[in-house]
């Protein structure tokens, strides 16, 4: 048998993966690729067909035809075993057999390809066997990363501590500074302690001295010296320096507004921050229909505290059908997978902290309409040497978005269009030459709304893409954070949650 190459192709003859395994040239086998839907007969039982010089021996998979070119002189029944098993292959390595599907995944249906046949002859090999190589899994590879890691982590132990030790001689610097500083007003500072002192202890005396008698404008002069000595900024940051070593101090510190407060509390008002993000992906077609929705999420962590670095995460979930989750090389996958756990392999190291670091992510792909959360229809029509354009959003989802934004482009006119009724806000946007449409919230009380504008007369293709932009506190993945415990103290930590859907890319096309 020789194999002379192996390709899915399309029922009108586009290739979208195709492997050669003699030398061809690219017009050869495109020509091949391109003869064959007019080869393949209909209501024929036989699934090969032979042509003056070549074989085809095909399986239909859906819209697509699994495809294998042979010379005639190959055996046929070992060429229709190496169909079947690269038949059971491709599911395996592309989740969909559409075109979009497999031609995203060609690449590794090549990898898989060579695993079943090399120099145009068949390996022994099953299918179990191609995903274990494609995977390539060594445990040398995993060992010499969690090296790595390690010693990443020990050079940024290093540098926080030669940060510190910079820092700490910076203050040294500012104090010797300081002390400079002030030596140089030692005159004047000692010439106001002493006239200081006799006013204050001046009845305790048993004669009076001279002091008082000296001329007054030194005594004015001095304190105005020693207040701006000592409102002086820098003196400040040093003063601040001492109280940050612990040294007793006294600091005149205006007081902050209760906003700035505020902030600064919720900021770090819990020791474990908890954050749940998903970014929406949307391409809606103009006369109806999804091309693509797709959602990737994320679950980070910042921990606050060092004290609370020693954490593992229990998490629900719904059936989420159809959702990839892939957790962070650190985080143990067994435990997750049997109990929706997130700790780390090694539950004697703690998580880092004062940085978000991704624990677990997900992603989805579909082209179910009733998922998508908003649709958009624009309808367009040229009257008079004008263009009316009716455009309506409809959410059919039980989500809320907030801070909606619709994105209609407009031919180039150089003035706003005329808007004759709108649900919600317009601007026009001279710069973009695009009309934004706002809608502040969407939820139950307006699932659905229209606007209507009228512009300069042009072609219905003149206002798309439409563009969407908003934002949801749910998300697509049914996940959420039940509790935070310490894995050395036992206990509940104290978390702070934040969930937020926003939109990548959203556009009717």
């Amino acid at each position: 048998m020789v194999v002379l190459a192996a390709s899915i192709v399309s029922k009108t003859g586009k290739p979208l993966v195709s492997r050669q395994y003699m030398e061809m040239s690219r017009i050869r086998i495109e020509g091949l690729l391109a003869a064959f839907p007019k080869l393949v007969g209909t209501g024929k039982q036989h699934t090969f067909v032979e042509t003056e010089n070549v074989r085809y021996i095909y399986q239909p998979m859906e819209g697509l035809y699994l495809l294998l070119i042979t010379n005639k002189a190959s055996n046929i029944l070992e060429d229709l075993e190496t169909l079947r098993l690269l038949s059971k292959l491709v599911p395996e390595f592309s989740q969909s057999l559409e075109e979009e599907a497999v031609a995203g995944k060609a690449f590794e249906l090549i990898f898989a390809f060579d695993e079943v046949i090399s120099l145009g002859h068949k390996e022994n090999i099953t299918v179990q066997q191609v995903k274990q190589n494609c995977e390539m899994e060594s445990h040398e590879e995993k060992l010499h990363k969690l090296i790595i890691q390690s010693k990443i982590n020990d050079t940024k132990d290093i540098m926080k501590k030669k940060a510190a030790d910079i820092e700490k001689s910076k203050m040294e610097k500012n104090k010797i500074g300081l002390g400079t500083a002030l030596s140089g007003f030692g005159s004047k500072a000692s010439s106001l302690m002493s006239e200081l002192e006799p006013q204050q202890a001046q009845p305790y005396r048993p004669e009076p001295t001279p002091v008082p008698s000296r001329p007054t404008a030194p005594v004015n002069k001095g304190p105005s010296k020693g207040m701006q000595l000592g409102k002086a900024k820098k003196a400040n940051d040093f003063l601040e320096s001492l109280a940050k070593e612990g040294e007793v101090v006294e600091l005149e510190v205006p007081k902050p507004t209760g906003g700035v407060t505020a902030v600064t509390a919720n900021v770090a008002a819990e020791p474990v921050s908890l954050a749940i993000e998903e970014k929406l992906s949307v391409q809606l077609n103009k006369q109806g229909g999804v091309e693509n929705l797709e959602v990737q999420g994320t679950m980070s962590l910042v921990v606050n505290v060092d004290e609370e670095a020693f954490i593992r995460i229990a998490v629900t979930s719904g059936a989420n059908k159809g959702f990839q989750f892939k957790t962070h090389p650190n985080i143990d996958k067994n435990m997750y997978s049997s109990s929706n756990v997130l700790g780390l392999k090694d539950p004697s190291r703690p998580f880092p902290t004062g940085s978000e670091l991704g624990i677990l992510k997900w992603r989805f792909q579909t082209k179910e309409e009733s998922l998508v959360p908003l649709s958009i229809n624009c309808w367009p029509s040229v009257s008079g040497g004008e263009s009316y354009v009716n455009i309506e959003y409809e959410s059919t989802s039980e989500m809320d978005l907030q801070n909606v934004q619709i994105i209609i482009p407009l031919p180039p006119s150089g003035h706003a269009p005329t808007v004759n009724q709108v649900d919600g806000e317009w601007r026009y946007d001279s710069r973009r030459a695009a009309l934004i449409w706002s809608i502040e919230l969407i939820d139950n009380t307006n699932r659905s709304g229209s606007m209507e504008f009228v512009t300069s007369a042009a072609d219905a293709e003149a206002f798309y893409p439409v563009e969407v932009h908003f934002t949801s506190n749910s998300t697509f993945c049914d996940i959420a954070v039940a509790t935070v415990e310490h894995t050395q103290k036992g206990g509940p930590v104290k978390f702070g949650m934040k969930k937020q859907l926003e939109t990548s890319e959203y556009s009717v096309v």
